[in-house]
């Protein structure tokens, strides 16, 4: 573990109030929502640092990976993890399996995981830990998608990775110890975009449903102007310019802003897809466009299970090293997605 690391550990074990004092002084308080004393001390912090938005592809992926190695925990003993890839439609896609050690040789429920970081940054470290819970919480085989990203590879490069690996793993899973009758996807943030977009593409070609489809503070509608989107323009770690910025890359052709594909709460058809577990954050610009797909589902008849992670951040499922109430929340909704599986 790096120095840095651990000089960021220990600042966040001390007293609430001395973090608070470290802070600034005075809670955040943004739409009656007051933020975690410690994701305010790591937004006092980012706020010294240049803008993602100023920085070339490459340097926001090398720079945002390094951040979040300082936040994030480690993968969960007792989890086996295994890198390979599998058949894409633009050739091999790396994929990292994840099962518990003790259920080698059992058929266990599977997730196809896709991790956040709009398109543009991220990787499979991005989730690691995380995807390790779901494995431990869920007895689950996890298989996280290492989906192209933008701009090397724009619209819709990154959903059709992420709907031939949900896919592959409804016809071949059993390669990989999963139960292909209760596969679900998850993913945060665009990969709960693409989550969600899986589950509307499989709907549209007649395929499997997923048994569940864990969205968690995912990009729906890229239309959205309003509400959070304004009101917490400026919150850490994901800021108005940021989402911006990946939209720009990965979205170069604005008239496809309103493709179902890009943009799953336009759909004219919500009904009849997978079971949904919607998770936002306090202070995160996506918080009411995640919302309202959430009611959207729920309207359209789907089982919707919506959780609002009050005094967090967008990115919080890399916090669990350094912020209790995000590992907390990560357990909580790893067994809300064990109940449809």
């Amino acid at each position: 573990m790096s120095l840095q690391r651990l000089i960021v550990r220990a600042l966040m074990k001390l007293p609430e109030g001395v973090i608070l004092k470290m802070a600034g002084g005075e809670p955040v308080e943004i739409d009656g929502n007051i933020m975690d004393p410690r994701v305010q001390l790591l937004a006092a912090q980012g706020a010294k640092q240049p803008s993602m938005a100023a920085m070339s592809p490459a340097e926001a992926r090398e720079t945002s990976s390094a951040g979040l190695a300082m936040l994030d925990d480690a993968p969960r003993r007792g989890v086996s993890i295994l890198n390979r890839t599998i058949p894409g439609p633009a050739g091999e896609i790396p994929v990292r399996i994840y099962r518990p050690s003790d259920k080698q040789n059992e058929a266990l429920p599977g997730i196809v995981y896709y991790h956040m970081g709009g398109w543009v940054i991220g990787d499979l470290e991005t989730c690691n830990h995380f995807c390790s819970v779901l494995a431990d919480e869920c007895g689950a085989a996890v298989m996280s998608v290492d989906y192209r990203l933008a701009p090397e590879h724009v619209f819709p490069a990154s959903i059709e990775d992420a709907l031939a690996a949900y896919e592959w793993a409804v016809a071949n899973g059993a390669e990989i110890g999963m139960d292909t009758s209760k596969i679900a996807v998850g993913g945060d943030s665009a990969g709960g975009n693409m989550a969600a977009v899986v589950c509307q593409e499989v709907k549209r070609k007649g395929g499997q449903q997923p048994a569940a489809q864990l969205l968690i503070y995912p990009a729906t509608d890229p239309t959205d102007k309003g509400g959070s989107m304004q009101s917490c323009a400026e919150c850490y770690p994901l800021t108005k310019e940021i989402m911006d910025y990946f939209l720009d890359h990965a979205l170069p052709d604005k008239s496809k802003e309103s493709d179902p594909r890009v943009a799953p709460a336009l759909s004219d058809d919500l009904s009849g897809l997978a079971p949904a577990i919607v998770a936002t954050a306090g202070f995160d610009p996506l918080r009411d466009q995640g919302e309202a797909y959430a009611n959207k589902l729920k309207a359209a008849g789907v089982d919707t299970l919506y959780r609002c992670y009050t005094s967090l951040a967008h990115a919080f499922t890399a916090m669990s090293g350094t912020v209790p109430e995000a590992r907390r929340a990560c357990i909580e909704l790893a067994r809300d997605l064990k109940r449809h599986l």
